[in-house]
């Protein structure tokens, strides 16, 4: 099967993309405002022990406390398990703990005490004395060979899981990989006694570093990146392997997500419909506590019987219900509702099938079987956000009915837009009129991303909200005038009185306020104490990203 990963690097964000037989599989997204936080280590301090839900709430210094079931946590060899909680911790304790699960919408970050640091060949597990070899290796002389090497290269008190990438490998090349990690595990409880909860300890790799470690092997066919840096680093990344799979790797300086279509794709992905080529379709509604797949004929008639029609339609759903899971990366409990099937041999091939697809998922997946209303049940290990998490926000016109793109979304297209907009055309500026809070992103943090991006396309970018503009409505025109470039580079100017909200408080200068015109920051004096009311300022003076300004008294602003 031909097997390609593309990535995508950008000053925004990285994406990148897994392909099987040219189709979109999996997507991977990590932006430069959001951190990735599972698999990294905290030194973290116990807030809140609750006997009635057996778990504890642990402060590792995030906006939410992370969530610690019971048996999420360690005991030392010779403890008792089964203990309940309230006897294994205690409020302002300090303990390490480590991200299993990232925070999701009013839920903080789930987190363990058992402890793993996953390399390139072997997991190791500083705690826990044992040894396992990846079920996805399957010739048992080959299990009994990495398993013995596994135990003369780990260190004692350690143990080890041997990856399904190991396969075939030396003993120096295990005996490399358990080294490193034994030595970041080192420097981890090193800086375990130097530091107080809550505190970092290790942080998990980047995206690019963790697409190699964990997503590379020899069934990659093509790796190709878009970007020379990043293709540099790659090749420095597989150190001894570049000689083997550094021919699988190529730099294409274009965008690959266009070359590629994966926008189109990624834009399917987000809808809740997906057509199969019979005629049938799928319907996919994702809940938080749940997804529900839906099989449907459509206007599949089939050429036999009806029961042959289901089968023939069910059967056909099943790589297409596979590939959108990891598309999606839909996690937690999945309820398949495949059409009704009399016929018990089709069950079990339904069942069969559906199982042999999951193996290409990398994931941790458990087909359940049936249910007595013929639904399929299936759990699917939940470490990341979904795509639709990642990319969508609650839409906030029509009250949570409905979702639409967040403003950061909206913002990284118009970067990509205004990229595209300066290869093609002459103007020295370029106008975009877009809502206050894609403006916001756009211009960025005291103008730093707008300046960056200016520098980036050689154009000066003149950034107008509106507050009539739809959340994703994105408007661009160029301008050739320098008189015209010149009155709209501020919607503001010296002398001027307006109302405008003080939104919050400078984030540099809390005594200061931050108001916003048309997206652009108005920074008041001594307006920290007015966040969240209306105030009458005076433009005090105009710069190229924002305006100062001091408050001033009205008669009727009483």
């Amino acid at each position: 099967m031909l097997k390609e990963i593309l990535i995508q690097v950008t000053m925004e964000e990285t994406k990148v993309a897994v392909l099987e037989k040219r189709r979109l599989v999996e997507v991977y997204l990590e932006r430069s405002f959001q951190m990735r936080l599972a698999g990294n280590i905290y030194r973290g301090r116990i807030e809140n022990v609750l006997p009635g839900m057996q778990a504890a709430f642990v402060n590792i210094g995030l906006e939410r406390n992370a969530f610690l079931y019971v048996e999420d946590v360690h005991t030392a060899p010779g403890k008792r398990e089964n203990l309940p909680i309230q006897n294994m911790l205690r409020e302002g304790e300090e303990i390490l703990v480590q991200v299993v699960k990232e925070p999701f919408g009013t839920k903080g970050a789930r987190v363990t005490t058992q402890l793993t640091l996953p390399g390139r060949y072997v997991v190791l597990l500083p705690d826990l004395a044992c040894i396992g070899v990846s079920r996805r290796i399957t010739q048992e002389r080959e299990r009994e060979r990495l398993k013995n090497l596994a135990e003369e290269v780990r260190i004692s008190g350690s143990g080890l899981i041997v990856r399904t990438v190991a396969e075939g490998v030396s003993r120096d090349e295990l005996a490399e990989d358990v080294a490193a990690l034994n030595e970041l595990w080192k420097r981890t409880k090193e800086k375990s006694g130097q530091y107080s909860a809550p505190a970092m300890l290790y942080q998990d790799l980047e995206l690019v570093s963790w697409v190699l470690r964990d997503l590379v092997g020899e069934e990659i066919d093509r790796l190709v990146v878009n970007e020379p840096e990043t293709y540099d680093r790659i090749l420095e990344l597989l150190g001894s392997d570049a000689h083997s799979f550094g021919r699988k790797v190529q730099l294409v300086e274009s965008d690959l997500w266009e070359d590629y279509g994966i926008d189109q794709e990624v834009t399917r992905a987000l809808r809740p419909k997906v057509w199969l080529r019979s005629g049938g379709y799928l319907v996919i509604d994702e809940t938080e506590a749940l997804t529900v797949i839906d099989v449907n004929t459509g206007k599949y008639t089939g050429s036999k019987n009806f029961a042959d029609t289901v089968f023939r339609t069910n059967l056909e759903a099943i790589p297409e219900i596979v590939r959108q899971v990891r598309l999606r990366n839909l996690g937690g409990i999945i309820i398949v509702d495949f059409i009704d099937m009399e016929v018990l041999e089709h069950r079990a091939e339904v069942l069969r099938r559906l199982d042999e697809d999951l193996k290409r998922d990398k994931t941790r997946t458990y087909v359940l079987g049936l249910t007595h209303l013929g639904l399929v049940e299936m759990t699917r290990k939940k470490v990341r956000p979904s795509l639709s998490s990642l990319l969508e926000r609650l839409c906030p016109y029509c009250e949570g009915k409905g979702r639409v793109l967040s403003e950061e979304t909206v913002g990284l297209k118009t970067c990509q837009d205004l990229r595209e907009f300066a290869r093609t055309n002459t103007a020295p500026a370029v106008m975009v009129e877009v809502n206050p809070g894609v403006a916001a992103f756009l211009i960025g943090g005291g103008g730093s991303h707008l300046r960056s991006l200016e520098q980036e396309i050689g154009k000066q970018i003149i950034v107008k909200g509106s507050e009539a503009a739809h959340l994703e409505d994105v408007q661009m025109r160029p301008l050739y005038s320098q008189e015209e470039i010149a009155n709209l580079s501020a919607p503001v100017h010296p002398g001027q009185i307006l109302k405008v909200k003080i939104e919050e408080a400078h984030s540099s200068h809390p005594a200061n306020g931050i108001g916003r015109v048309q997206g652009f920051v108005i920074d008041v004096e001594d307006g920290g104490v007015q966040v969240g009311k209306p105030a009458y300022v005076e433009i005090a003076k105009v710069f190229r990203t924002y305006a100062k300004a001091r408050i001033i008294s009205l008669p009727d602003a009483e």
